[in-house]
């Protein structure tokens, strides 16, 4: 059948799913919830398309392959239609409108994406998809094994102040239909959200769990559950990566399910980085798809490593590039398809981390660092120890000389094992990247502990560790070596008691558990090697090993321990005085009593980190990596809201032009006994007071707060990201914005300068004009070439998916 005909059956099938979803959608809105009764009807017209387009669209059969990777495609096309509508809006386009708009323009990308998945050569087999459902439910179990020991574990440190309040509000702005999420402004300092990069607002799959989370109301619980969908997926995409190379199907389960519980992806990440773990999870997908040249479309690698980059984290990025270069060592001389593909991937990186470059014009992290303070940098004994579940290595974490977690730890058969695998088995070459991929992490792992935007060097061994996974995959499924028992014996015996010398050297008053892991790992080491169910035993070992970690280490002492209250309505009815209007909060959290925050009393008055947000207020006090060097200045807010006594004081010329309502001032840090002209105080008590503004004010439709010789007729906020401004004269006016790189200002068409007051605030200078009108807008800076980049790969993938690049098979 002729390319156009196929592309018109498409077009009427899209027009049949889109009948499917509407009447499942409204035949179940009357039994659930609206959310819950979109993601069925979604799933339901998604099968519908698949079986379509199988049968009427292309003439293929049904594939439980391509089953599984259709609805990957469409997701990932979800999100690409959505730029579309964002960018069709942004160049005029009505919002009415726009949505069709955006579909005809992405008509042609789902069309050749759908035809690539369908019309593929089957590759791995039903088998390798039922045992990968198999490791994720696995690692689905293993993961609830910490809630046991911690209900609170997944919502922890900047996980509790940082991602979950802010995930919470941004999907009760998607639920609002605001979108692109670039922008928010009553977070302040937190607030350019594209240039914070790491809540990724132009991943899909964050944009569905940022639904997920208002969903779910209650912030721990929805913790637990986007963090356990990311471990499986990080597990399912190892088992997939380790059978690519050849390992094992059971072997390869082991290191999927060992993966994700290692020490620092489960204590670090997932604990706390939820950042960094949504974009870890995406990386063994994507090595996998780049692999399968021959098997998995061009078009599919590019959604799994967008989906990797847009996740927003650089080390995820850092890695996604070394593989690139690793499977270029790999690969020999079939390199030009994959030249293609990494320069469509490369250029989505702008769109993802340009308004981080340009932020820094204004915010902390400005210039190239580059310098070693030793925090969180490993030594080499403490890589090496990575199978004693016990061992906490003395590496210099946020204030303490030594980790309260074992954040080294990778799997309790690694090291033993060694001296039982036959290396010589291996097909080196044919491991190239997880090869180089080995020995640059091991260097990257070893400092410094600061280079530009990466820190902490014991963040890379994630990377390692996978890296690893793939090479003892690979080995081990060779069967292990009984020959000169006792000398391999010996030499396990010896790894696994320098360990222990290791751990106790390190922490002597942890010998007792030293001791236990040392027995627990030595009897799960002579039943791997006597019994004939290996697999199981390292399955098995895995999760005992996990369940004493949880008892001894249930909590990471290492990061920060807020406490916050998780009920999303209890916690807006608590702070629901202060819900209209703009807050300032005045305090510090080390002035708070540290039982008052164990007991979660403290967060009755007061809150920190995007808690506000979660709370329904508009707050100075927010969670930044970026900051604004102007307001920071001007209040001395630190990266999660605390002030110093003196912000106070400083507040007082700048409250109008903030547009502040509320001021909730922390008596520990500073006491208060009258209040300025113009407010009062509306409450009292032993931890805070409270003042409130007397008199309104002006221009309560936007947010201009400073007007000089010009005279204001109307102000018009329209979203996030747009306002206008009536007026008569000329002069300045101060907008309680902060003025982040990216705003464009008009007046009656023509473009007129911005600026910044000394605290940060947006300033525009306007002509003198007879009820002239300025257009006020933001978008990050560069945004519709990012966009026009985008699409730009994202069909070039598709190119290289429908016409294949002539390979030349190396000799």
């Amino acid at each position: 059948m002729r390319r156009g005909a196929q592309l018109g059956r498409f077009a009427l099938v899209g027009g049949a799913n889109t009948t499917v979803h509407c009447a499942v959608y409204f035949a179940l809105l009357a039994l659930l919830p609206y959310l819950l009764a979109h993601v069925v009807a979604t799933a339901v017209a998604t099968l519908c398309s698949y079986l379509l387009n199988c049968r009427f669209t292309f003439g293929v059969p049904v594939r439980r392959r391509t089953l599984l990777l259709f609805p990957l495609v469409n997701l990932a096309l979800v999100g690409l239609s959505a730029v579309a509508v964002a960018v069709a809006v942004v160049a005029g386009v009505d919002p009415v409108l726009a949505p069709l708009v955006g579909g005809a323009a992405v008509l042609p990308a789902t069309f050749f994406a759908s035809r690539a998945v369908l019309t593929a050569r089957r590759g791995t087999g039903f088998g390798d998809w039922a045992a990968a459902a198999g490791v994720g439910a696995v690692v689905a179990v293993l993961s609830q094994i910490p809630l046991l020991a911690n209900p609170s574990f997944y919502f922890w440190d900047d996980s509790a102040a940082q991602f979950l309040p802010m995930w919470h509000r941004l999907g009760e702005r998607l639920l609002a239909g605001d979108w692109p999420l670039g922008l928010d402004l009553d977070s302040w300092m937190g607030g350019n959200l594209a240039g914070e990069a790491l809540f990724g607002i132009w991943n899909p799959v964050h944009l569905l769990d940022f639904l997920l989370v208002v969903w779910i109301g209650d912030l721990a619980v929805a913790a637990a559950v986007v963090k356990t969908q990311f471990l499986v997926v990080l597990g399912v995409g190892t088992f997939l990566l380790c059978r690519s190379y050849g390992a094992a199907r059971g072997i390869a389960s082991v290191l999927g399910a060992a993966l994700p519980v290692s020490g620092f992806v489960l204590y670090f990440q997932a604990g706390s980085w939820a950042g960094a773990l949504m974009g870890f999870a995406w990386l063994p997908w994507a090595w996998w798809a780049l692999r399968q040249r021959d098997r998995v479309p061009a078009f599919v690698a590019w959604i799994l490593c967008f989906l990797c980059i847009s996740a927003g984290d650089p080390y995820s990025v850092l890695a996604l590039c070394l593989v690139f270069a690793g499977l270029l060592v790999e690969r020999g001389r079939d390199r030009l398809r994959l030249v293609l593909l990494g320069v469509a991937v490369a250029v989505a990186l702008p769109l993802v981390y340009g308004p981080v470059l340009a932020a820094s014009e204004v915010g902390w992290r400005s210039g190239y660092a580059f310098f070693n303070t030793g925090q969180l940098v490993p030594g080499v004994g403490d890589l090496l120890n990575a199978s004693l579940p016990s061992f906490l290595p003395q590496i210099t974490t946020f204030g303490a000389f030594r980790m309260s977690v074992p954040a080294t730890y990778f799997a309790w058969f690694a090291v033993p094992l060694l001296a039982w695998l036959d290396w010589r088995a291996v097909r080196w070459r044919g491991c190239a990247c997880a090869v180089v991929l080995a020995g640059c992490y091991l260097l990257l792992c070893l400092g410094p502990s600061n280079l530009w935007l990466f820190r902490w060097p014991l963040r890379n061994v994630v990377v390692l560790h996978l890296a690893i996974a793939v090479l003892l995959a690979v080995a081990l499924s060779g069967g292990l070596r009984t020959d000169r028992f006792k000398v391999r014996l010996f030499c396990s015996a010896a790894s696994m008691l320098v360990g222990g010398y290791l751990a106790v050297a390190a922490w002597p008053a942890q010998a007792p558990k030293h001791l236990v892991s040392l027995a627990v790992v030595a009897v799960l080491l002579l039943l791997a090697l006597r019994a004939r169910l290996l697999v199981a035993v390292l399955h098995l070992g895995t999760a005992c090993v996990l369940a004493l970690q949880v008892v001894w280490f249930p909590v990471n002492r290492d990061v920060a321990a807020y406490h916050f209250p998780t009920d999303v309505r209890e916690l807006r009815t608590r702070f629901a005085a202060l819900g209209s209007g703009t807050v300032v909060q005045i305090a510090d959290r080390d002035r708070i009593p540290p039982g008052q925050i164990v007991s979660g009393q403290a967060w009755s008055q007061l809150l920190f980190g995007n808690m506000p947000a979660a709370a329904g207020m508009a707050n100075l006090v927010s969670y930044t990596g970026i900051g604004h060097a102007a307001l920071h200045a001007a209040l001395c807010l630190n990266y999660f809201g605390a002030t110093c006594p003196r912000a106070y004081d400083r507040l007082w010329p700048l409250a109008d032009q903030l547009r502040v309502e509320h001021v909730v001032v922390q008596r520990r840090l500073r006491e208060v006994t009258t209040a300025p002209d113009g407010w009062r105080i509306a409450r009292r008590d032993r931890e805070v007071v409270v003042l409130s503004r007397e008199t309104p004010i002006a221009w309560p439709e936007g947010r201009l707060s400073a007007a000089r010789g010009v005279r204001v007729l109307e102000d018009v906020q329209h979203g996030q990201a747009r306002e206008t401004v009536r007026f008569d004269g000329s002069g300045e006016l101060v907008f309680a914005r902060l003025a982040w790189p990216g705003y464009r200002a008009e007046v009656d068409d023509r473009p007129v300068p911005v600026g910044a007051t000394e605290a940060g605030l947006l300033r525009v200078r306007v002509p003198a004009s007879s009820d002239g009108v300025l257009a006020l807008s933001w978008s990050p800076p560069g945004f519709a070439w990012h966009v026009v980049l985008v699409c730009a790969g994202a069909a070039l993938a598709v190119v290289l998916s429908t016409f294949p690049v002539a390979q030349r098979r190396s000799g």
